[in-house]
Parts: structure tokens; C-alpha cells; sequence
């Protein structure tokens, strides 16, 4: 069942507890006060009648029991006594009158001369009556008087009472089970809109959202529901753009395996299968140990990299202008055979550092700007202290990258010129294992580049001051 017609019952039953006990207690009430109005103006008419015997026979001893019927009979032609009335003794019936009277209940054993007697009995017309007995002494002798009066209004209008109220109670329980499901149908409405959207979400529709803008529980429960769908939305987009990134990881890495193992394994099966002249066998030697050393490279940079992301490693305090000036003496002389000219300009000063990933970021930075350089040229190193750590810039004025690269160039086996970066070994891994030395000093890279005139790159290290 739904919530909105389990909502609908729950107000069904409510509204009849509540208004049918509501309505039988008003009834109950205007029916015992009738009902007490009635015997109330009954024992005053009673009294009148018992009174007046008393009185006249005060006045006035009786002697016969004729007298007695007499002063009856003036009274019932005056309709005092209401619908029957009876005066009996011992010895048997004195006076009747009213056919009702032969419905009488005795009820001489509850009542004595100072009080009176009181019962409701029905007649076989289905009209209902009150009866008072009384009692009096004419001599020595006990009379007892029983007077019954017509109090069937009071019952006609209770059944009237309960008919109207019957009728009222079934248009109110209709109009109530129409209001309710009205009224629990757009208060449940929320709730199919999220229901909605979870099955949409769960279908895949991961841009479906609920956007209940109430103000009540349902709208946190739905800007709940929204924030999570964001969240879900944005771990899905991550992980499929990781899982993107995985495989094209992997295609590379089968090509980057696939070119040289080639070579390496047609040159070595034409050593190994034909006769070939000095000179022959020394270029196949020599093309198998170059791409030997390709693959070694490759694996060694792939290590790096695993390293990097997965090995836990500490920052100690270090100088970085110490570590930069002391590598560009090292490679000045190597670059200088390039006509490549290798300059640094460092602020002293201590930082946080991983020395050794430090290095290779420096090595890898250079050795970038030096393929950039076709035909000589210039690479400046510089250094700028932070308050968090530092700052490291490469420049060089080579022949730039194109914007369109700038975005990729830190992506595994992305190359700017695949066929140039090839043959002077590279593999596209060395921006990535700079990325990853920055994110391991809780820093970044950033480039700038123009084609023809050269790059900057920028390394922010935040590791921290010493």
C-alpha cells in the first residue's frame, strides 16, 4: 500500500474515533437532560396529584372509597396525570384509567409513604412511559397511587438525533477520505520526485536531480539527496577519467614495449639466422643496445614514477641553491659541447626537501629544455625562497610548446613530437615523475611557452621552511 493511502486511513480512523465518540457523548448528553427535564415536570405533576389527595383528605376524612375515585375522576378531566393512572390497596384496584395502566409494574415494595417509586417501561404501541408510585394512609389503610406519562419525544428525538448524525458522520468520513487523499497526495509528492530520482540515478542517469525547493524535512532529505549526487556524480566522472587514463597508460606503455622489442628481437634473429659482414653485425649490435637501453630508461623512469606515488618518504632540511648550483657545474661542461649555455640564479636559504627526488626533478627539467634546443642555445635555472618553501624555474629559448600541448604534457608517454622524442630516446615520462615530485612537496607545475621563442617552467615546492 502506499504511504499517501496508509496516510489516508490513519486520517479515516481518526476522524471517525474521534467525531463518533464526540457525536455519541453530545446525544448521550442532550438525551439524559431531556430524559431528566421529563421526570422532573412528571414528579411535579405526581406530586400535585398525591398532594391534593393528602390535602383533601385532611380536610375532609373519607369514609368510602367512592369518595376517593371521585376526586380522581375531577383530576383526570383536568389531564393532570399525564397518560394512565391507577390508585390500588391492598384489597385490590380502586381506579384506573389510561389503557397503558395495565402495563404497570408493581412497585409497591420500593416505596413508602415519604418516598416514591420511579421506572420506564414500553407499551405495546413502542411509545415509552414513566411511572411514579406513591403511597398514602386514608385511616389505617396504605393507598398506593401509580400515574405513567408519555415521555416517547424524548426517545423519538434521541433516534432522530442519531439518524442526522449517522448521515452527517458518512458525508464527513466521504469529504475526510477525499481531503486526506488530496492532501496526502501533495505532501507525498516530494517523495515520488525522490523516488524518481534514485531510480533515475541508479538507471545511470547520474545528471537527474530531485530539486524539491521546500522548506520542510522532505527538502533536506532532497538537497541531502542532491549533494550526494553531486558527490556520486563527480567520484563516477573521476573514475572513468582515471579509467581513461589507465588504459591509454597501458596502450602507451604496449607501444612504447612493442617499437623496441621489435627491432631488438628482427635484428637479434638476423644475427642469429644469417651470415652478415663485419660492419652489418656492428649496426645490429649497436641498434639492439640502443634500444636495450631505451627499455632500460623506460623502466627506470616507470620505477621512479611508482615510487613517487607509492613509497612513503620524509623532507629534511636542505639547501636547494646548494643542490642546484652544484648539478649545472656538474652538466655546464655536457651542454657546452651542445653550444647550449647552462646559467642559475639562487636565493639562499633552507627548505623542506626530498633531496633525491629534488635532483631528479632538476635533471628532468633540464634535460627537457635541452631537446627544445635544436641548434644551441640558452637554459637559465632560478631560484626564489618562500615563507612554505620555494620556488624552481626553468627557462630556455627553444622552440616552444603549442597551447594545444600545454594541458597533456604532464600525461604518461605524452610527447609535443613523438618522432623527435623517440629517437633521442624519450619516452613521455619525465614531466610526469615532475608532477608527481611537486604533489609529493604539496606543490605544483605550471608552464608558459610561446612557439619560437622558448618556455618557463615553474615549480612551486611547499614542503615548508627549515
Amino acid at each position: 500500500m502506499k504511504f499517501r493511502l496508509k496516510a489516508t486511513c490513519c486520517m479515516i480512523i481518526l476522524m471517525a474515533l474521534f467525531f463518533g465518540a464526540g457525536g455519541s457523548a453530545l446525544i448521550s448528553t442532550t438525551f439524559y437532560t431531556s430524559l431528566q427535564q421529563e421526570k422532573k415536570t412528571a414528579h411535579e405533576s405526581y406530586r400535585m396529584i398525591l398532594n391534593t389527595l393528602q390535602i383533601v383528605n385532611h380536610m375532609d376524612e373519607w369514609t368510602d372509597e367512592k369518595d376517593i375515585t371521585k376526586i380522581l375522576e375531577q383530576l383526570s378531566a383536568q389531564d393532570a396525570f399525564g397518560a394512565a393512572l391507577q390508585l390500588h390497596s391492598e384489597s385490590g384496584i380502586l381506579y384506573s384509567k389510561g389503557a397503558v395502566a395495565a402495563h404497570f409494574k408493581d412497585l409497591s415494595g420500593q416505596i413508602d409513604t415519604s418516598h416514591l417509586a420511579c421506572t420506564i417501561f414500553s407499551a405495546p404501541d413502542t411509545c415509552y412511559y414513566l411511572q411514579l408510585s406513591g403511597s398514602f394512609f386514608v385511616g389505617k389503610e396504605v393507598y398506593y397511587l401509580e400515574a405513567a406519562y408519555n415521555i416517547s419525544s424524548v426517545y423519538e428525538s434521541r433516534t432522530q438525533q442519531q439518524e442526522l448524525f449517522q448521515q452527517i458522520f458518512i458525508i464527513l468520513i466521504a469529504a475526510c477520505a477525499c481531503l486526506s487523499y488530496i492532501l496526502a497526495f501533495f505532501l507525498t509528492r516530494p517523495l515520488a520526485r525522490l523516488s524518481k530520482a534514485s531510480r533515475e540515478i541508479a538507471c545511470g542517469n547520474y545528471d537527474y536531480r530531485s530539486r524539491i525547493k521546500s522548506n520542510d524535512e522532505v527538502g533536506a532529505v532532497s538537497r541531502d539527496f542532491d549533494l550526494m549526487a553531486d558527490h556520486l556524480q563527480n567520484s563516477i566522472e573521476q573514475l572513468q577519467d582515471a579509467m581513461e587514463r589507465q588504459n591509454q597508460f597501458i596502450g602507451n606503455f604496449t607501444h612504447e614495449l612493442k617499437t623496441p622489442m621489435t627491432s631488438i628481437i628482427g635484428y637479434a634473429d638476423l644475427l642469429r639466422s644469417q651470415t652478415l659482414s663485419k660492419e652489418d653485425e656492428a649496426d645490429a649490435a649497436k641498434y639492439i643496445f640502443s634500444e636495450g637501453k631505451r627499455l632500460e630508461r623506460l623502466s627506470l623512469k616507470l620505477l621512479d614514477i611508482f615510487v613517487s606515488e607509492h613509497e612513503s618518504f620524509t623532507l629534511t632540511k636542505a639547501c636547494a641553491a646548494d643542490i642546484i648550483t652544484s648539478l649545472v657545474a656538474h652538466l655546464k661542461p655536457v651542454l657546452a659541447k651542445e653550444q647550449i649555455t647552462l646559467t642559475c640564479d639562487c636565493e639562499p636559504g633552507f627548505c623542506m626537501l626530498d633531496t633525491d627526488f629534488f635532483g631528479s626533478l632538476l635533471v628532468n627539467l633540464i634535460e627537457n629544455a635541452r631537446k627544445a634546443l635544436t641548434s644551441g642555445g640558452m637554459i637559465k635555472v632560478g631560484l626564489t625562497m618562500t615563507d612554505n618553501g620555494c620556488i624552481v624555474t626553468v627557462t630556455d629559448n627553444g622552440s616552444g610548446i603549442p597551447q594545444s600541448a600545454l594541458a597533456h604534457i604532464t600525461e604518461a608517454f605524452y610527447r609535443v613530437d613523438k618522432s623527435r622524442s623517440r629517437a633521442e630516446g624519450g619516452a613521455g615520462l619525465g614531466l610526469t615523475l615532475c608532477s608527481e615530485i611537486a604533489r609529493m612537496h604539496h606543490g605544483s607545475i605550471s608552464f608558459e611557452s610561446t612557439q619560437g621563442c622558448g618556455t618557463t617552467v615553474t615549480v612551486v615546492l611547499k614542503g615548508g621552511r627549515a
